[in-house]
């Protein structure tokens, strides 16, 4: 059968659709692994911090410790430029005095560069008595 000599086929149409939705795959696939990559760097930081406050919380030690160790902790476990703003200090909560410990970092765009703003988290622990 023949057709009309008007009409037109929807031959070429399969290629279009294929580069489209392999471009919206691939945009979705390199979102998802750079949501991953921020919740990785995220969930660091926290354990970081909160493994700092314990080790300040200890008898005999500080405020400049928990400091101290955060920030050997960060620049071990992912990079120096995420440990340049590390705090800690002793607060009461409760009637309980605790260690405190906040980590403000870039938060990280394309990868591990470029800023769009601050990521901050923090780390508490019980301090112990002499």
């Amino acid at each position: 059968m023949r057709r009309p000599a008007g009409a037109r086929g929807d031959g070429g149409s399969a290629i279009v659709d294929f580069v489209l939705v392999g471009a919206f795959v691939t945009l979705l696939f390199v979102a998802i692994v750079q949501l991953t990559l921020v919740l990785h760097v995220r969930n660091t930081l926290v354990d970081c911090a909160g493994e700092g406050a314990r080790y300040g919380a200890l008898a005999g030690n500080g405020t400049g410790d928990a400091e101290a160790r955060t920030r050997d902790l960060v620049r071990s476990s992912l990079s120096a430029r995420f440990a340049d703003d590390v705090s800690a200090r002793r607060v009461e909560r409760g009637g309980l005095d605790e260690v405190e410990v906040v980590v403000r970092a870039p938060l990280p765009v394309v990868g591990l560069i470029g800023e769009v703003g601050d990521l901050t988290v923090s780390g508490h622990a019980l301090a112990e008595v002499p």
